[in-house]
């Protein structure tokens, strides 16, 4: 593979030497990461660019493409030309060397001369040229023939351009016209817009992965896709998808499995299916499991051949893998991987980079994004309403990482009470399209477990119909429904998004209960930021040891909330600031961890641990109500003691509050400043488990126990959340009658107050 490689740049060098003559440089950005001085114009991404269908002999076409920005309505090629652009970098990027919005009036176009090799592996052979993925409608001419279009901003695609290079075999002539609507339309487009701030970026257009060729025979693999079929007796299936060319003949096809130790699977069993245009193989003896502890992946090499001869051989992997749902000891639906429950936790990943947007500055840069997520402790990534190119994936394979992968979101938005949207029948065919190319394109991923169609509204169309899609094409992986919001009880889990949070929701018969996004505390750091000031988080802190600590007691209220109600996964915004938001644990140019790795990570520790058991002391009133004693007329000393007399108190169910309070569950309206409550609670004995209240505020409030004061809260939570308790108040819990008293503030905005206490005890 590197002499197929070599021989490329060199052949590519000597037809195309103007290009590396031309004058190439990054554009002025507000940060930029260390990878970026590594970006040489002859080289970009110099990786083969699809691990999991390796051809040894390809041909590179990164590097400098002369471009134009044109007006939408020119459909015929520029006759004079703008500069150079470095593909796979998008134009609006530093490192494009351009760094120009395109927007929706406009067309980005392309060109260049490719040379093909002449040695064997290329003559009288189909040439295709690939296309990682391209931001949004593509159209390609090779020597003046259209040889194909394609819409859609994250699949790859390919044409075979065999018959137009044989016009001119010597020095081809490639153009690409893009246009993007980026964010107007109906298209998929994620966090893109033109006029960035807050939670939206700046937008991506054309080319953004790498552009490659290779030479295949009349017969070819498309796809490998590989799956374990029965963990306990090591049984895999690997299925192998062709596209055949005319003339093409029958093959005979060759599946070899081969460990890290060297060990050969030769005995596969092979049969017709046709489902794939393909063919399935079965083998026995695949004994060692994939986890993001131990992320072991098996090689295949496939062969197919024709009266004797070779006509195309790729190179995959696969691993031992399954994810499921069902329920554990205690009768909660989970998350299961490979058959056992594994509390997933990971950030929300954003794939954005401030010299390169959608596109990292190099190999290094893409996989350290992921090491230094594992080195933070996480098993699992979001990413979030993008798709990575497909070295990513293996990187998570390779390293061992969990993946729920989103449907980048397009069209309308809708509130978190809204019905679906009715979309336009373009607007359906070309989400459905682009959402099975996807899916087709990842699947082969180990590290993918969970698809996410809809993201907080944004788009969300026949939410139960599109789940059932999904899970038809790829019953291998769980489907979130639509993460946050606007949930319609369906897929595999119930998403909640709670900022700051943690909160989860009920598990139920059918679902696990998993909280899609939480967290979100923003630090901007002098030097570090995309803009001197104005920049976004959904809580911001003044320091890092500020935001440090409440990071961990993030962390320590999330650790509950697994044993009960039972949260089977968690996502943290987010993985690394981007743009003018601050929610990073890194900041955008990746040059400072803002919460340091090594006290996060020996923190997450105890989230992996087996659910601890949590008992309700006195419950809270959201799922069943409470009746507190209460008066908003402030009451005489002493009346947070157990002797105090509350005869003349009113007697209501909890919890109090507005009804419009984010996350409450009003019983009895609370619309004063100020409200006190009292409560008596029976204990059979002494409990001798780790104590905690469990208490939904808006805003500040005290609690006492049997008189003492126990805990207290300023602000406000959105959803109920454990509290630890004063060592004094703990003290004074006995068998028998004990007292809940509470007073709450209003200040401004929603009120609300609940109170109930839990023991937490840890499994031995």
């Amino acid at each position: 593979m590197r002499r197929a490689f070599e021989l490329g740049c060199v052949v590519w060098c000597l037809t195309s030497g103007l290009l590396f003559a031309a004058e190439w440089k990054a554009q002025p950005s507000p940060l930029t990461t260390k990878w970026a001085a590594d970006v040489k114009p002859e080289a970009p991404h110099p990786e083969y660019p699809r691990p999991q269908l390796v051809r040894e002999h390809w041909l590179n076409l990164n590097g400098l493409w002369e471009y134009a920005i044109r007006p939408k309505a020119e459909t015929t090629p520029p006759a004079q030309w703008d500069g150079h652009l470095l593909v796979p970098f998008p134009v609006e990027s530093s490192l494009s060397g351009v760094m120009k919005l395109v927007g929706p009036d406009q067309a980005l176009w392309y060109r260049r001369s490719v040379t093909i090799p002449k040695d064997k592996a290329w003559t009288d052979k189909n040439i295709l040229l690939n296309f990682g993925a391209v931001d949004w409608e593509t159209t390609v001419w090779v020597n003046g023939d259209k040889v194909g279009e394609h819409r859609g901003g994250y699949d790859p695609f390919t044409f075979n351009i065999t018959s137009a290079l044989a016009k001119k075999p010597d020095a081809s002539e490639m153009i690409v016209r893009v246009w993007d609507g980026s964010d107007e339309g109906y298209q998929a487009r994620g966090k893109q817009v033109r006029k960035p701030g807050g939670i939206f970026y700046t937008p991506t257009t054309g080319i953004w992965q790498t552009v490659w060729l290779e030479p295949v025979g009349k017969v070819y693999a498309t796809s490998i896709v590989g799956h374990a079929t029965n963990l306990e007796k090591g049984t895999a299936t690997i299925n192998v998808h062709y596209q055949r060319t005319r003339g093409a003949g029958n093959t005979e096809s060759e599946v070899v499995v081969i460990d890290t130790d060297g060990k050969r699977y030769d005995s596969l069993i092979s049969w017709s299916d046709e489902r794939l245009a393909g063919k399935s193989f079965s083998g026995k003896g695949f004994d060692k499991k994939w986890t993001p502890d131990s992320p072991h992946l098996y090689a295949i090499e496939l062969t197919e051949k024709q009266n004797g001869e070779v006509v195309d051989r790729v190179t995959s992997y696969f691993a031992m893998r399954t994810i499921s749902l069902g329920k554990d000891e205690k009768g909660i639906n989970r998350l299961l991987l490979n058959g056992k429950f594994v509390f997933q936790y990971g950030p929300l990943d954003q794939g954005f980079w401030p010299d390169g947007l959608y596109t990292a500055p190099t190999d290094e840069a893409l996989k350290f994004d992921i090491e230094i997520t594992k080195q933070y402790g996480f098993n699992m990534i979001r990413k979030h309403v993008k798709v990575e190119p497909a070295r990513w994936y293996y990187w998570c394979d390779k390293l061992g990482m969990l993946v729920w992968q989103d449907m980048p979101s397009g069209d309308r938005f809708i509130g978190p009470n809204d019905p679906d949207i009715q979309r336009s029948p373009e607007s359906v065919a070309q989400f459905e399209t682009e959402w099975l190319a996807i899916m087709n394109a990842l699947r082969s991923f180990p590290c993918i477990v969970m698809w996410v169609p809809f993201n907080e509204g944004w788009g969300q169309f026949d939410t139960a119909r599109i789940v059932e899609l999904t899970r038809k094409h790829d019953p291998t992986r769980l489907v979130d429904n639509a993460s946050g919001w606007s949930d319609r009880d369906v897929g595999d889990v119930h998403d909640l998004h709670v900022y700051p949070g943690p909160a989860s929701p009920p598990p139920t018969d059918k679902r696990a209960a998993v909280l899609g996004e939480f967290g979100g505390l923003g630090l901007p750091l002098e030097g570090h930021t995309w803009q001197s000031k104005e920049n976004w988080g959904y809580r911001s802190f003044p320091d890092q040891p500020s935001l440090t600590a409440a990071y961990l007691d993030l962390v320590e209220h999330l650790r509950p909330l697994i044993g009960s109600p039972g949260l089977s996964a968690a996502v943290y915004t987010q993985t690394t600031d981007v743009e003018t938001e601050v929610n990073g644990l890194m900041t955008y140019d990746r040059k400072v961890m803002k919460i340091p790795v090594e006290v996060a990570a020996k923190a997450h520790k105890s989230l992996y641990l087996p659910p601890p058991t949590v008992t309700p002391l006195a419950p809270t009133s959201q799922k069943d109500a409470q009746t507190w004693k209460f008066t908003t007329e402030k009451p005489a000393d002493g009346w947070d003691k157990p002797t105090f007399d509350d005869a003349a108190w009113k007697s209501a169910p909890g919890g109090f509050g507005e009804r419009s309070t984010p996350g409450s569950v009003v019983r009895t309206d609370w619309k004063t400043n100020d409200i006190w409550l009292r409560r008596s609670f029976d204990l059979k004995e002494k409990p001798t488990g780790e104590l905690r209240f469990y208490v939904h505020h808006d805003e500040d409030c005290e609690i006492y126990l049997n008189g003492v004061l126990a805990a207290k809260m300023t602000g406000w939570t959105t959803d109920y959340r454990s509290f630890r308790m004063t060592p004094e108040s703990i003290t004074t819990l006995k068998a028998g009658p004990n007292l809940l008293a509470v007073h709450c503030l209003q200040k401004s905005g929603g009120q609300y107050i609940d109170v109930g206490l839990l023991e937490v005890t840890e499994s031995k």
